[in-house]
């Protein structure tokens, strides 16, 4: 499964979209555009590949590893009459979105509205990831446990609300920051220059227009993804993402580098819990609200002495979470998210979860800050084969060599059947690669397979 290329080998996997005899019968097979090009899009190119049902699948605009698995198409997630007209052209029959800012933009509306069944939700139902404060307002109005919260449009109300909170406390951008405007604040002064740097300064943009001052919340944090068209839900498994840069979970918040499922504090219990007190009062919030859910909601979790509570809502498939949570999926993830666009999720057996996936990110140096792109990838082709490697920022070079192109490069994920056995794949993996300045958090699941009695 080197690059992620193992699992695609299946006869059709290459094939024009058409009629294909499989096991004695006919099945329709099917033409799939992913939209995104980070490691999320690898994984789910990888795992979609693996479907009898799929005949071509095209990534707009995929990344180096991407391109070995199916055709990428040099249109940015972003354009969205690029996506759309992309859509139409190649007679697309399911789309599947993965990046948070064209959900934000309406790009599932417009491909709908062009007669594509999309796996992705409305402008309207993403607006439960793209506005914190207005996520907080439907949660309260469905009873959904959560923190304590208070929207703020200055820097005078932030720091009333910040000084009534007390310390620690929680500083959250309220609209998209690619998973970074949220800070943990140790001190009242700390939260003040949190504050600053989101409002006066701008640093997130838009996105720090309003800010919400939230109680800090102790506890385990997981991330919960659930897959539902409206009205059924299937959870998938839960996985422990590490946003902190450096081990011991120091530094600024990333976009991830590290995560790891299942979860050992996960029982059948806290399943249902979780399913009947968040998810079932939220997607049936979002249906009374008239924007039905229609894809993934991600519940960002934290598990605290008094039960879980919501932290934040994710419109979409996580990112590190997917390249843990498709490996361990023991479905058709096609069927699925065609079920899913198409209002038929309960007609779709519930997946199942197997084994365990640890997934260490590899990054360039300085992420998340100022970082530089365009250095060789050297031992991509000496990862053992029992080790997944999706491409996040990477690219070719005019010499075809496959360069750094962002901040989070690739995601080494082992696969087993225990988290020891998983995290000792992936560290194995990712000591075969190097590239300059490359950084990764060594302590990723550590703690977990320590208190199994393991390393």
């Amino acid at each position: 499964m080197r690059d992620a290329r193992g699992e695609y080998t299946g006869d059709g996997i290459k094939g024009t979209q058409g009629r294909e005899r499989q096991e004695g019968r006919l099945a329709m097979t099917m033409r799939v555009l992913v939209v995104g090009g980070g490691g999320r899009e690898h994984a789910l190119v990888w795992k979609l590949g693996q479907s009898p049902l799929v005949g071509e699948i095209i990534c707009a605009p995929g990344n180096a590893g991407i391109a070995e698995l199916a055709e990428s198409v040099q249109v940015t997630p972003n354009d969205l009459d690029g996506i759309v007209r992309l859509a139409k052209e190649r007679r697309v029959d399911l789309a599947v979105i993965g990046p948070e800012d064209p959900l934000a933009a309406g790009l599932a509306d417009r491909l709908t509205e062009a007669g594509v069944a999309t796996a992705g939700p409305s402008a309207a139902a993403a607006r439960i990831e793209s506005s914190k404060a207005w996520a907080k307002e439907l949660m309260h109005e469905a009873g959904v446990p959560t923190g304590r919260a208070i929207a703020v449009d200055s820097i005078d109300a932030g720091r009333r609300a910040i000084a009534a909170f007390g310390a620690p406390v929680v500083v959250k951008a309220d609209g998209l920051a690619a998973g970074k405007g949220v800070a943990v604040c140790d001190t009242i002064a700390a939260a003040e220059r949190t504050l600053a740097t989101y409002m006066d300064q701008r640093v997130f943009g838009d996105a720090g227009a309003t800010v919400l001052i939230e109680e800090y919340l102790a506890g385990q944090e997981v991330s919960m993804l659930a897959l539902t068209d409206g009205h059924t839900i299937y959870l998938l498994a839960p996985a422990c993402d590490y946003k902190r840069a450096f081990d011991g979970d120091e530094g600024p918040n990333t976009g991830g580098m590290g995560v790891y499922t299942p979860v050992p504090a996960f029982d059948v219990d806290l399943h249902a819990e979780i399913q009947r007190t968040v998810l079932e009062p939220t997607v049936a919030a979002l249906a009374v609200n008239g924007s039905p859910m229609c894809g993934v909601l991600y519940a960002g979790l934290i598990l605290t002495a008094d039960g879980p509570k919501v932290l934040e809502f994710n419109a979409r498939f996580g990112d590190p979470e997917s390249q843990v949570v498709l490996p361990t999926l023991n479905g058709d993830l096609a069927t699925l998210l065609d079920a899913v666009a198409r209002g038929r999720l309960a007609d779709v057996a519930t997946p199942r979860a197997d084994g365990a996936a640890v997934g260490v990110v590899l990054a360039s140096g300085g992420y998340p800050g100022a970082y530089q792109t365009g250095h060789p990838i050297d031992g991509l082709d000496r990862v053992p084969n029992d080790v997944l490697v999706f491409h996040a920022g990477t690219a070719r070079d005019n010499g075809g060599r496959v360069v750094t192109a962002g901040g989070r490069v690739l995601t080494v994920v082992g696969h087993g059947p225990d988290l020891a056995s998983a995290r000792d794949r992936a560290y194995a993996g990712a000591a075969e690669i190097s590239f300059y300045g490359m950084q990764m958090r060594q302590d990723i699941a550590l703690r977990e397979v320590q208190d199994q009695g393991g390393r």
